[in-house]
């Protein structure tokens, strides 16, 4: 059953608390949500204790209220289930239900999230009152979706107590069958780690010396499905009392949260959702947001919605800064050109007590009478002028291949570098295509990929025999494979790939490697042609492939550092160190046109331009981020949504501002 969010246009608003403040604040709240275009709030995401003041005993009143009060003004509620912060009765009934973290030391109550994800005590109560408030509201006017629980993994995404020991075991017997299986993916002839009985296993606990490794991936792997078995409880639990109403959990796609692997995830929810928060010394946070909602978007297969970003200032970072003149709006709108349908915000009101006191808001500490209020209110004006872009897509002519697998494995200890960070090496071949407006899908290794001219694997060590050979074959068949260092390295159990590197992509990118050099930090070396790498380097030899560019200092010097290779009827090309950033930029512009891809819009620098395709027109969102005014030649009969008028033969966008225009197919 096709289960859809029945809100119209693009919905707006963020998480509403108004437990938190006294009931005659909530008519106020009321006026200004209309004030400021609010049509979905998420409302009891940290309300357990409320709800349940003792164990079995319920007091649905307050959040009785709430919801009518919202119905009677036309806000949609995304209804939560509270149980990402149980309240101190259950733990106080349930101390072993607390997590223990690698070090052995059991964590108390007093936050949120601390509870082990492997609880039998936690699950059944989380169940229960989930059961308790699914009967109470599946008919209710103002439900249009169930918001479960809350960042699953955000706090709690290990817990290394003997409940979990247990589970971890069962997980593995189902995973291998039997111990000679896991013995051999796990290569446990290695330190004498061999084992002879399932209850030997342990949890990656602290331990003297370097843990190994497949070891630790498949406690990742483990820690994931733990968690999202418990999305899937409470969700079927929603669902039996409310058949058509969707359900959501708020993923983080964002750059300080790898826990869960999203590809598993994704398809488990109605609606896919994401979290998104700035880094405050990113410099150009707007590329992390792209690359992250391109992510988000190739997780959903289409639209999505952002649940959580902030007005300004965060709570949580060392140095938490407001944004910038106009930023709020660019930031907003970014989400939306990258195929959110719905922009919200943590949170509603500004608290003015607990732990996220100091995180802005749509309604901050200074009220109406100030900037975030003004550009709040904009942006509901806003998004009610982009109603009729909802639905609409994104196509993509390149695809970047993500894997959380490749990801933790990458970050294991004792690589050859400990420098190495997959998201970094990402964003690296990103950028490029950001900058240039190239449209990006995200893919699994094992992805069709018959609808992209050219599929990048910037940083994929781990990959299993199936995604490595679709991507060879990929090539093989007409397209254009471009793989960064140490890829295809290992297989899915963290084995090295014998006879070479990078081992599964060795034919198909026609080169051996017999030795590697890691670059020390702030080393260098200096290519052919100009430019320099760093981090990396290889002894290359070529089996069939050309030298596109050599090392021309250090230990290597002559030797092909940047290589291609016809493979079949398409081309696979490899980079063998990190080139810098003008020298890598140029590398896949040249990687591009071989492909045939072309950008989405040619516009001025600093201008980021962005498509979305609807049925009967395309919609393409210019976002000024530069210091300059700019001018985009846009298609006869054009549309400047924001505004209402025809753009005429080109659309001024202002230093800082965003335009969205509306026009018809291009073919």
């Amino acid at each position: 059953m096709t289960r859809a969010l029945n809100v119209p246009g693009i919905a707006y608003g963020g998480d509403y608390n108004p437990e938190q403040w006294p009931e005659e604040v909530w008519a106020e709240d009321m006026r200004l949500m209309a004030e400021a275009g609010v049509t979905m709030v998420s409302v009891n995401i940290f309300s357990w204790a409320l709800l349940e003041p003792s164990e079995g005993t319920y007091d649905f009143s307050r959040l009785d209220r709430i919801l009518g009060l919202l119905h009677e003004h036309g806000i949609a509620a995304d209804l939560a289930t509270p149980t990402a912060a149980p309240p101190a009765w259950f733990f106080v009934a349930h101390p072993d239900a607390l997590p223990v973290d690698a070090d052995g030391r059991r964590l108390s109550y007093g936050s949120r999230q601390t509870f082990c994800p492997s609880s039998p005590a936690y699950r059944e109560a989380a169940l229960r009152i989930v059961g308790e408030l699914a009967r109470r509201y599946a008919d209710h006017p103002a439900v249009a979706m169930w918001h479960v629980h809350n960042e699953y993994g955000c706090h709690n995404a290990e817990c290394f107590c003997d409940t979990s020991a247990e589970a971890f075991r069962a997980w593995l017997q189902d995973r291998y069958a039997s111990l000679d299986a896991l013995n051999h993916a796990w290569g446990t002839t290695f330190w004498s780690q061999w084992y002879y009985d399932w209850d030997q296993i342990l949890p990656p606990r602290a331990t003297g010396a370097v843990p190994n490794p497949t070891h630790r991936l498949d406690w990742r792997r483990f820690c994931s499905d733990a968690l999202l078995s418990l999305y899937e409880a409470e969700r079927d639990v929603l669902a039996e009392a409310a058949p058509t109403t969707p359900a959501t959990t708020n993923f983080m796609v964002m750059y300080n949260f790898d826990a869960l692997d999203y590809w598993r995830w994704a398809p488990k929810l109605d609606i896919v959702s994401n979290d998104h928060y700035l880094r405050s010394s990113d410099p150009e946070s707007e590329i992390d947001i792209a690359l992250s909602g391109d992510l988000v978007r190739s997780l959903a297969g289409g639209p999505w919605l952002l649940m959580e970003h902030s007005t300004g200032a965060v709570n949580w970072q060392p140095v938490n800064r407001a944004k910038t003149a106009g930023e709020l709006r660019r930031n907003a709108l970014a989400h939306v050109a990258r195929g959110a349908d719905g922009i919200a915000y943590f949170q509603w009101r500004a608290a003015k007590a607990g732990a996220e006191q100091w995180h802005s808001a749509m309604l901050p500490h200074a009220g109406t009478d100030s900037q975030i209020w003004r550009d709040v209110v904009r942006l509901g004006a806003d998004l009610r002028a982009l109603a009729e872009v909802r639905g609409s897509t994104t196509p993509a002519e390149v695809a970047v291949v993500w894997d959380w697998d490749a990801r933790w494995a990458l970050e294991l200890p004792s690589q050859p570098s400990g420098e190495l960070r997959f998201l970094d090496l990402v964003r690296d071949w990103y950028e490029p295509l950001w900058r240039a407006g190239v449209a990006v899908d995200f893919v699994r290794p094992d992805a069709d990929l018959s609808a992209y001219r050219l599929v990048l694997a910037p940083s994929l060590y781990l990959v299993d025999d199936a995604g490595a050979a679709n991507l060879c074959a990929f090539a093989e068949r007409g397209g254009t494979l471009a793989v960064g260092f140490h890829s295809g390295m290992v297989d899915a159990n963290c084995h090295v790939r014998l006879d070479g590197y990078p081992g599964a992509f060795r034919t198909a990118l026609g080169i051996r490697t017999d030795e590697l050099f890691p670059l020390l930090p702030g080393e260098t070396v200096a290519l052919s042609g100009g430019g320099t790498g760093s981090l990396w380097s290889e002894r290359v030899r070529l089996e069939g492939a050309e030298a596109v560019s050599s090392y021309r200092t250090g230990p290597l010097a002559g030797i092909p550092a940047v290589t291609r290779n016809a493979h079949g009827s398409g081309a696979a090309w490899y980079l063998s160190t990190r080139p810098d950033p003008a020298t890598l930029a140029g590398l896949l512009e040249r990687v591009r046109a071989e492909a045939g891809v072309t950008a989405v819009r040619t516009a001025p620098a600093g201008v980021e331009a962005v498509l979305r395709r609807g049925p009967d027109a395309d919609y393409l969102f210019l976002i000024n981020h530069g210091g300059e005014d700019a001018s985009v030649p846009v298609a006869p009969g054009a549309v400047e949504l924001l505004t209402g008028k025809p753009a005429g033969d080109a659309v001024a966008v202002p230093a800082g501002e965003v335009a969205v225009v509306r026009e018809p197919h291009r073919r």
